[in-house]
């Protein structure tokens, strides 16, 4: 805390203008060079861009000007000048937040018309030559079909998704997917539109996008690796078991399973009692049952999920400010991929086209 001497606030010697100061922290008399505004710029150069400054903190710079210099709002300019560095913006590690609030993806209304799609591994090539498992969730049931497979090739994707969803499900209205040579692929165009589905891709480094399919390869994998014999590597013959687990368990955003949201119905698992038999007069009577309680479970479901991305948005946005930028504005972006420990890690680029909520084209 410093506070001007009342009597001699200035004094001028040999030509040059001073500051009296009088520090009452430590009581400590000062006479500072009053710095011209012409000069600050050149100043705060070499005391933060020279070498031996190192482009410390704007805390640090002030600390060694101080005792030396003053000028009308010393301490701000000194603090706007750091925290405008490009240098250190693309160096420093960031401290806050990033910008940009959280819009998550609206939940379907209903099932089999979001469909999220990726692969996980490679892992341990199992007797079966299985090394891969390529997931596909529904994002409104959260069901789960995951296929262990030999290899990761456009042929043996568009395959499972023939065979082992449309085949059983029918076609979607949607497929997410990450950016992987094995999605974005002209087979794979071919295939969308053969069946007339929209085939969608997440950003570039951005998993979060897909983030439902992500999450599930988060949670199998460490229930193989509990039930795989090491010895035999024989992973892919428990796949089918775990998935089932995943299935018909609750899912926490929803409040119910995937199974029932898939089926109208709880169901029945290797150690229940056998449950009371349910007789229809007629078929159209299971029918109009089944479709009543799939409305009450779709509806209470959706609900759940509204809710519960209200609160995650909550969460996320809480201390964070959202991002605006303009057309043709210089923005730093964050160096993806391997990079040395020297080199910058964020790159400055030029804003070429703005995408919807917070995506932007550089």
């Amino acid at each position: 805390m410093e506070s001007e001497s009342n009597k001699h606030p200035y004094v001028q010697q040999d030509g040059i203008l001073y500051k009296l100061l009088h520090r009452t922290r430590d009581g400590v008399k000062s006479k500072l060079i009053y710095l011209p505004r012409s000069m600050v710029q050149s100043a705060l150069h070499a005391y933060h861009d020279h070498p031996t400054a190192a482009h410390f903190s704007a805390q640090r710079t002030y600390f060694k000007m101080k005792f030396k210099y003053w000028w009308p709002d010393m301490q701000k300019t000194i603090e706007d000048y750091v925290n405008s560095c490009i240098i250190c913006k693309q160096h420093n590690y960031r401290r806050q937040k990033a910008p940009g609030y959280l819009h998550p993806i609206p939940p379907p209304s209903g099932p089999f018309q979001v469909l999220g799609m990726d692969f996980c591994g490679p892992f341990v090539t199992t007797s079966n030559g299985n090394k891969y498992v390529l997931c596909l969730t529904d994002h409104f049931t959260r069901w789960v079909t995951a296929v262990a497979l030999p290899d990761c090739t456009a042929q043996t994707t568009a395959q499972v998704i023939f065979n082992e969803y449309i085949c059983k499900y029918g076609i979607p209205t949607t497929i997410l997917s990450d950016c992987g040579s094995h999605f974005q692929n002209q087979l794979m165009v071919a295939l969308t539109q053969l069946l007339g589905y929209n085939h969608i891709y997440s950003t570039t480094y951005h998993p979060q996008t897909n983030g439902m399919v992500e999450r599930f390869n988060a949670t199998f994998v460490p229930q193989l690796a509990k039930l795989q014999d090491e010895e035999s590597s024989n992973w892919d013959s428990y796949l089918p078991s775990v998935v089932f687990a995943y299935n018909t368990g609750q899912h926490f955003t929803t409040g119910y399973s995937p199974f029932q949201l898939q089926y109208g119905q709880i169901p029945k698992l290797p150690p229940d009692e056998p449950s009371q038999t349910v007789i229809f007069s007629k078929p159209n009577d299971y029918y109009q049952e089944l479709k009543k309680n799939l409305k009450i479970y779709h509806e209470k479901a959706r609900r759940n999920m509204l809710r519960q991305q209200q609160l995650s948005k909550q969460r996320y946005d809480q201390g964070r400010k959202d991002g605006h930028y303009n057309i043709g504005q210089l923005v730093l972006t964050k160096t993806q991929g391997m990079r040395s420990k020297l080199q910058e890690k964020f790159r400055l680029e030029l804003l070429a086209k703005s995408i919807q909520y917070i995506g932007w084209r550089m």
